[in-house]
């Protein structure tokens, strides 16, 4: 077991195979149209998760506590944690966008939604707000990110005012995440 554990591919890879086991031993699953639905969904939450998960990492952890680090030890996070946890958002945040609308799209609710028409006028606003906060990502916080980290090089001018605009972009996806998530919810649960 500390082999897998040992290793981040191994562990999701095991993780797979359980819930592979998990799902055989229980001998519902019918492999039909609500069996593909139910596995979009889940991608899509497993995604969204990641997403958020990583959104309110950076604004409730790394970004306060930044301040807080001596200078000597900074380079370590601007230029190993947060590439690599700024590379796993943005795909996240590509894959729940992915997933959705397919999940929209198979159960056949996808113009209603997105045109904000009832039934679906919860997840479509959940929607709205996700497209939005993904175009953030990749159009707005990435390229941002890339001159505050000195991924691209800019002047000194430059990477203070990109760090500023990604920070604030990331805020306003953070204010977003908040209806976003209740939409999503609320659309299963009666909600709006």
């Amino acid at each position: 077991m500390g082999a897998i554990l040992q290793s981040l591919g191994r562990t999701v890879i095991a993780g797979v195979v359980l819930l592979v086991i998990l799902v055989l031993l229980a001998n519902t699953a019918k492999f039909d149209h609500a069996w593909g639905a139910f596995v979009m969904r889940y991608l899509h939450v497993l995604s969204g998760v990641m997403w958020i998960g990583l959104l309110w990492y950076f604004n409730f952890v790394q970004i306060p506590s930044m301040p807080k680090i001596p200078d000597e030890q900074k380079p370590a996070v601007g230029k190993v944690i947060a590439p690599t946890a700024l590379f796993w958002f943005r795909w996240a945040a590509l894959a729940t966008v992915v997933t959705g609308l397919l999940l929209a799209w198979m159960n056949a609710y996808i113009g209603n939604a997105l045109s904000l028409q009832r039934p679906q006028t919860a997840i479509g606003i959940g929607m709205w707000l996700g497209l939005i906060m993904a175009f953030n990502v990749w159009f707005i916080i990435w390229p941002n990110q890339k001159k505050a980290l000195g991924i691209v090089t800019v002047t000194p001018e430059e990477k203070a005012k990109a760090a500023r605009v990604g920070m604030l972009t990331s805020r306003v996806n953070t204010l977003l995440s908040i209806p976003m998530l209740f939409c999503m919810v609320a659309q299963q649960n009666g909600g709006l």
